[in-house]
């Protein structure tokens, strides 16, 4: 594959979902654009979705999203199949299941061996696999730097698709992945995250959401999203927006992957998650009450990170020991409560 010495991460500024623009700049852009009503539009970007959802028949919904980014890694390898896990991601979380995917492709042609492209296709077809979904194909640009993923088309019972802010009061939210990914990619590319955690980081971003996704469809879960770059709060945020009942999430249960919280004591962070406090921390009852390595870590963003779905604390117990079983390390990280209003963090 030409010079062993080349590090994919050295072609770009930032990584996996820290590329994304801030959460500021989007609200600017998209705020009140309009389009026709479209009866069978069941979900589009009016409402942050992970997905657009439209009605093709009374059984039948087509599910679609797009996600692609700069390297997380060196090995080309596990970076394509991490993007194919990020990817499908999406569709895993509005309770539905990918079966085409199309190909995005950005690549420095004069300064990387094809033959780079070929193993991220091989990674990432690894991960389409395991899904059951087909590549149909895909689109090359030539770019200065290494940008990969794909878009992925998906099918949902109209009535089953799980929207991100349906959660009703007395239930308990269960995140499916430890957070933190973001922290230590950042300690990683600075030399100081062992091999360890790295390892951990990237066996993480490497796991599909579908053992998770099939878990949740067996139980009644009222809404769902995925971690990913707006970090844990931003992506809970959304959770809360246009829904009467708030939520608490409790800081001291949230999974944290490595020396994370260590990482952003020592101000390895990513810009991301200065980008996601500027934006979301006024909307977070009690955020000026955490610490501030807290805080970061909170915000940082995810790259695949897991699912995270309100389900009733009757059944968050059951709901819990069956992620358990499929070696998922769920945990209830905080609860709905209708007398709340919006989010807040303990």
């Amino acid at each position: 594959m030409g010079d062993d010495t080349i590090r994919l991460t050295q072609f770009s500024r930032f990584a996996g979902c820290g590329a994304k623009l801030g959460p500021a700049l989007l609200d600017k852009a998209l705020c009140d654009l309009r389009q026709p009503a479209y009866p069978n539009l069941i979900s589009d970007f009016s409402h942050a979705e992970d997905c657009g959802v439209y009605r093709l028949t009374d059984d039948l919904a087509l599910v679609q999203t797009i996600d692609f980014f700069p390297p997380v890694c060196d090995d080309p390898w596990i970076f394509g199949r991490i993007a194919a896990a990020n990817a499908l991601s999406d569709v895993y979380a509005m309770g539905a299941v990918p079966i085409t995917a199309v190909s995005v492709v950005c690549f420095p042609e004069e300064l990387l061996d094809i033959q780079y492209l070929r193993t991220m296709m091989e990674g990432a077809l690894d991960a389409m696999a395991e899904a059951g979904t087909a590549l149909v194909g895909g689109h090359t640009v030539r770019d200065s730097e290494v940008k990969f993923g794909f878009c992925v088309n998906g099918t949902v019972h109209p009535d089953r698709v799980l929207a991100n802010n349906t959660w009703r009061d007395g239930e308990s939210l269960i995140l499916t992945k430890p957070i933190g990914v973001g922290l230590v990619n950042t300690a990683a590319r600075a030399g100081i995250a062992s091999v360890e955690e790295e390892r951990a980081a990237l066996a993480s971003m490497q796991r599909l959401n579908k053992d998770a996704a099939q878990v949740f469809s067996r139980f009644p879960v009222s809404a769902c999203t995925d971690v990913t770059g707006f970090g844990l709060l931003g992506h809970a945020c959304e959770m809360a927006t246009d829904n009467a009942v708030g939520a608490r999430i409790d800081s001291k249960l949230v999974p944290i992957i490595g020396n994370a919280t260590a990482y952003a004591e020592m101000g390895l962070i990513p810009a991301g998650a200065y980008t996601n406090i500027d934006y979301r921390a006024r909307f977070v009852g009690g955020f000026g009450h955490l610490e501030e390595t807290m805080g970061f870590v909170l915000f940082d963003p995810q790259t695949s990170g897991g699912l995270l779905a309100s389900v009733p604390n009757r059944i968050a117990g059951q709901v819990v020991e069956a992620l358990k079983a499929q070696g998922i390390g769920a945990a209830v990280i905080g609860h709905t409560d209708a007398a709340l209003d919006g989010l807040h963090v303990i």
